[in-house]
């Protein structure tokens, strides 16, 4: 069953994630997404085994932070009945498609299996949406579509147009920005690594329809999550809550 457009009239809701298992479970909840409240739109985060990361695992980056931000300024900027809890979901997790939208970062160290790879192509297909995010260079790019080939070893990745819905839908995004990380701004540049040019990148399905959107050399989730630090430019921000609202009702819509 596809998702039905009309759920944008009551509400936008973003994206994905519970833990992989307890032991990767930062909120000690075994995993499971909090009980419904009823509120229109959660902010959730996918959950995804990593290779090779060193620290903590990879989908946490900028969690709950970045979240805890994005949802305060959705609050106050629409009037979309916006549930401040911060949920992650797992690809195999049962109710994964009850949200319409997942977001995941660092995907420059995901690796799904086959089962998942699978099961994410089902809930593409069927109408959901990924969008990507927090991921840098030529040897990420290389380890991210390692993992998505499995999931659409049929499909192509291509840039986004710039006439494409997606960059109209609420806001006219025509400024193509590397959106940076605060670590690098320290350091006088917008890049890491090798990932000197932003590319806003996509997988469409049969009708035309983005199902997954790629943010490349580019971090929307520090925008979100340092919009109160003064020395991360106000510019970055706006532009980062933009493209999050335009992501989310593309989704709804589409």
């Amino acid at each position: 069953m596809r998702f039905s457009p009309r759920w944008v009239l009551f509400a936008v809701i973003a994206i994905a994630a519970t833990a992989l298992r307890a032991d990767s479970d930062p909120s000690g909840a075994g995993g499971a997404p909090p009980p419904n409240d009823g509120r229109e739109f959660h902010f959730v985060r996918l959950a995804y085994a990593d290779a090779g990361y060193g620290r903590r695992q990879a989908w946490l980056t900028d969690w709950p932070e970045a979240e805890t931000h994005l949802v305060g300024g959705l609050r106050r900027l629409s009037r979309i009945d916006v549930s401040e809890d911060n949920r992650y979901l797992a690809i195999r997790d049962a109710s994964l498609f009850d949200y319409p939208l997942l977001y995941a970062v660092e995907v420059g160290y995901w690796s799904l299996d086959d089962v998942e790879a699978a099961r994410l192509r089902d809930y593409l297909l069927r109408g959901g949406t990924l969008v990507v995010d927090d991921f840098h260079g030529t040897a990420e790019w290389a380890s991210f579509m390692q993992s998505m080939r499995k999931v659409f070893p049929d499909r192509t990745v291509v840039e986004i147009p710039e006439n494409d819905p997606l960059f109209h839908v609420v806001h006219d995004l025509d400024d193509r920005i590397q959106i940076p990380s605060i670590g690098v701004l320290y350091r006088g540049v917008t890049y890491e690594k090798d990932g000197f040019t932003p590319h806003w990148r996509g997988i469409y399905d049969d009708e035309g329809r983005l199902m997954v959107i790629i943010n490349f050399n580019m971090d929307l989730g520090d925008a979100w999550e340092h919009a109160d630090t003064p020395e991360y430019a106000l510019q970055y921000t706006n532009l980062a809550y933009k493209y999050a609202v335009n992501y989310v009702v593309y989704a709804m819509t589409h």
